[in-house]
């Protein structure tokens, strides 16, 4: 039977945000690790909300060396097999690339995973983590496909990616096929796109391990390959001066532009129903989810333990 895991994807640099979290926490460390919306960092919302689908015990998280001060103290609870640290930023598609390769060299590969960005608002935890347990399902019927969630968009925002959904998946009615997948688009593009129906792509996304590193063979091979000397060091003390190599001379690769829309005949979208979601990647969109927040009904905090 497929487990599942979790991956939170916490090693970007927040270079956009950074007056803003200077202002807040006095120094630069990156958004994941500032309280922008509520009194706890993203990273702690994140794992929160991660628990009420994946246990603690089965969820890595991804961060950058350059920010060990202050990821440490956040992650102090976890085990340090759950913290994958990555020498450097160099982009998305090596990050997912490398915790899918960790989850691999623990006899994974055939085991489901869903990926959460660090850096998002969401309106009702417990709502968003049953469409989860709705896109697991999903992949345990069609487990050749990666699932993105979808948001339906209030706003023509063009500095998301979008999705154009098509007919049901067959076998997975409730998901949708993916007719095409488009990368921060102009205005124009993303006021014809709300027009017509397509969804904002939350970036979070389920599917098997297995399924989740042919796609990326399959459309970034540079990439993949590169990483074959890793993978035989992960778990060893050789790893670490490996992936430092590795890293000294990687591009950054994207895996919004530069895997997923390559191929969106390998993806399928899940509509994320009830909730409100938000992408903390500039001001703009931190000041309005803050305002929004607080005309929201406060919620009890979920007794939901995030130890390993």
């Amino acid at each position: 039977m497929s487990r599942h895991w979790g991956v939170i994807l916490a090693g970007g640099d927040g270079v956009r945000l950074r007056s803003m979290t200077r202002r807040i926490a006095g120094d630069d460390r990156p958004k994941q690790f500032c309280p922008l919306v509520s009194e706890e960092t993203l990273l702690t919302e994140t794992r929160r909300r991660a628990a009420l689908a994946v246990p603690a015990h089965r969820t890595l998280v991804v961060v950058n060396r350059a920010h060990e001060r202050f990821y440490t103290p956040l992650l102090a609870d976890l085990r340090t097999r759950l913290v994958a640290a990555q020498p450097e930023n160099r982009g998305t598609a090596p990050a997912i690339l490398y915790a899918l390769l960790v989850l691999a060299a623990r006899q994974a590969a055939s085991d489901t995973v869903v990926f959460y960005p660090s850096d998002h608002f969401v309106s009702d935890d417990s709502a968003f983590s049953g469409q989860i347990e709705e896109a697991f399902e999903g992949t345990a019927r069609r487990p050749d496909l990666v699932t993105l969630l979808g948001v339906a968009p209030d706003r023509a925002e063009p500095g998301y990616g979008w999705i154009e959904p098509g007919e049901p998946v067959a076998g997975a009615p409730s998901h949708r096929q993916v007719r095409r997948f488009w990368e921060k688009p102009a205005m124009a593009d993303a006021e014809r796109f709300r027009a017509q129906g397509w969804l904002w792509n939350s970036f979070v996304m389920v599917g098997r391990v297995s399924t989740m590193l042919a796609l990326i063979r399959l459309t970034a091979p540079d990439l993949h390959r590169s990483f074959s000397e890793v993978a035989g060091t992960l778990g060893t003390l050789g790893e670490t001066p490996v992936v430092e190599r590795l890293y000294c001379g990687l591009p950054s690769v994207d895996f919004s532009r530069q895997v997923l829309s390559v191929r969106p005949d390998r993806l399928a979208v899940l509509s994320v129903r009830g909730v409100h979601w938000n992408d903390l990647g500039d001001p703009e969109r931190v000041l309005a989810t803050r305002r929004r927040a607080r005309t929201m009904p406060v919620r009890e905090l979920l007794p939901v333990s995030i130890s390993a």
